[in-house]
């Protein structure tokens, strides 16, 4: 923590803004003296860590206020883990936290069938509003992807009947 009862009058222009006196937005905002009072700022208790939380390695800790909703778990959750091995300026790990989303979704999905859910993915992956608002963009990409499934597919029994 930086130490704020330091003596900063050195820096050209420090503590302009302290004499409310000479507020330079005067004619435009009601002054009622708070402003002045926020060196004083007691900071609120910290959230309270209830399940693992994920933090950049470039912290000393986690933030004041973080999302429990999804902790890590299974497989993306060690991916993610790996990830935060990393600094937040490294490919090691936005392109892991790429992949784990990817696997996540997998994951979700088999979830799914475990619990006799079978998965609308046609409503999921928002397809109606594609279908309704872009059609030739989504017709392009159904063709795009059979061709190559069909490539695929091809490739792949081709070297089974090869050996």
């Amino acid at each position: 923590m930086e130490n704020t009862t330091a003596n900063h009058t050195y820096i050209k222009g420090w503590g302009i803004d302290a004499d409310p006196e000479n507020e330079p937005t005067y004619p435009m905002k009601k002054y009622t003296g708070d402003d002045h009072q926020r060196i004083h700022y007691q900071r609120p208790p910290l959230q309270q860590r209830t399940v693992e939380i994920l933090h950049s390695n470039e912290r000393p800790g986690v933030t004041a206020v973080f999302g429990t909703s999804t902790p890590p778990s299974g497989l993306s959750g060690a991916i993610r883990r790996y990830a935060f091995q990393y600094s937040e300026g490294s490919w090691g790990h936005w392109l892991p936290l790429i992949l784990a989303d990817r696997v996540n979704m997998v994951e979700g999905l088999v979830d799914d069938l475990k619990q006799g859910i079978i998965p609308n993915i046609w409503k999921e992956r928002g397809w109606n509003a594609e279908w309704k608002y872009n059609r030739k963009g989504f017709v392009q990409k159904v063709v795009v992807a059979a061709a190559i499934t069909t490539v695929a597919v091809m490739l792949l029994s081709g070297r089974k009947g090869r050996s």
